[in-house]
């Protein structure tokens, strides 16, 4: 039997690491990182023709049977901490009351020919422009997502990569002092609409760091984001961890993602820099030497400032993007039977069964007392439990 004191010894403090691993070892490695990378990709784009029939299916079981049982606003209600954690009481206020429909695409891959960019998501929100929403007036808001790559070298020389999700601002017609993100979105869309202005004038394919920083829209954005963040961080004192009834990061709230932009990174320049992946793979596969990836990570160059983080109103942006399509839009149905907390009706929901969930909506259908249906639906409807005082 071991001793019990050695439990305590830190795995990495058992093994010895070599104090730089051979040349051709990393050059292997690397490799193989790639080709796990590039199987990945196309696991997942394969998989996005496959599903879209069955996606597609379930759409219209959803408008046929089940939009006007709260679909979406139970699904929402029983969100990833990824994205639950931004939901304000008064943000799940508006999805529970509004939210008619919701729907993700994989814009990248052509339906026709199963090629393209798999990562690449197209959010559509559907709301109820009624009397119950009293917050803004938009029927439809739409954002698209675009995974691109960016190729840097810096003044040293070395070699930096970059990829991930770039988006554009979208602007939501909050009514009279209704606008949850207090501004901030608007601003957002303020400076996103005057670089356009900028480089329409100006002639120039893109705007430099220091021309955007310079527009009157930058530095108002910047400024109403610490005014912002200021006035709620009285509201984040004292909240323990793992409170669920606890504030979004910042007091931000989910309306805010729709102003995510990311790293400012057109089609073109991304095409480019996987195009210079290729060469540099095929140099790496014959040996040859990668000019910047030889230098030591210590000695860092320093990154010019980035213009576009400093502006950002939704860092995690991506994050709550990719919980989206990977785990919210696969699992709604699961996450609808779930929200309603029924453990005796649906102990051997596994795997959810189409038929069995539409015998449920027949069920719900036959109710005749219409009085008791309104006051159940009353009960029912997920709602965001307030903050504690």
């Amino acid at each position: 039997m071991a001793d019990a004191g050695d439990d305590q010894v830190p795995l990495l403090e058992r093994v010895e690491m070599p104090s730089k691993l051979p040349k051709e070892l990393q050059r292997e490695m690397t490799l193989l990182q790639d080709e796990f990378a590039d199987a990945q990709v196309e696991h997942m784009r394969v998989g996005v023709n496959l599903m879209r029939p069955v996606y597609a299916k379930r759409n219209e079981l959803i408008a046929s049977k089940l939009k006007d049982l709260d679909f979406w606003p139970r699904v929402f209600s029983n969100l990833p901490a990824e994205i639950d954690e931004f939901i304000l009481p008064s943000d799940a206020q508006i999805l529970a009351s509004c939210l008619k429909n919701f729907n993700i695409e994989r814009i990248g891959v052509d339906e026709a020919t199963g090629q393209g960019e798999p990562r690449s998501l197209r959010f559509t929100f559907e709301f109820d422009t009624g009397d119950d929403n009293i917050w803004f007036t938009n029927e439809k808001l739409v954002k698209d997502f675009h995974w691109r790559r960016e190729l840097k070298i810096t003044a040293s020389g070395k070699r930096r990569v970059w990829e991930g999700l770039v988006s554009e601002p979208v602007r939501i017609s909050w009514k009279p002092d209704m606008d949850p993100t207090h501004g901030l979105l608007d601003a957002a869309c303020d400076l996103a609409e005057a670089e356009k202005a900028f480089i329409k004038k100006e002639k120039k394919d893109k705007i430099s760091e220091d021309e955007r920083m310079n527009l009157p829209e930058f530095e108002k954005l910047v400024e109403l984001a610490a005014k912002v963040e200021a006035q709620a961080a009285p509201d984040n004192e004292g909240e323990e961890d793992g409170d669920e009834d606890g504030a979004s990061p910042a007091g931000l709230s989910f309306f805010a993602w729709f102003g995510y932009r990311g790293a400012d990174v057109s089609e073109k320049e991304s095409e480019a820099a996987r195009k210079e992946d290729k060469e540099t793979t095929e140099k790496r596969r014959k040996g040859e030497d990668i000019p910047g990836e030889d230098d030591d990570d210590d000695d860092e160059d320093e990154e010019e400032e980035d213009s576009l983080a400093i502006a950002e109103i939704f860092a995690d942006g991506q994050n709550v993007a990719i919980a989206f399509g990977e785990e919210v839009w696969p699992e709604a149905l699961q996450s609808y039977v779930d929200s309603y907390m029924v453990p005796d009706d649906f102990e051997d929901f596994d795997e959810l069964d189409v038929e069995e969930m539409e015998a449920l909506v027949a069920g719900g259908e036959d109710d005749d007392d219409e009085e008791k249906g309104e006051k159940a639906d009353k009960e029912e409807r997920p709602r965001k439990k307030a903050k504690k005082a």
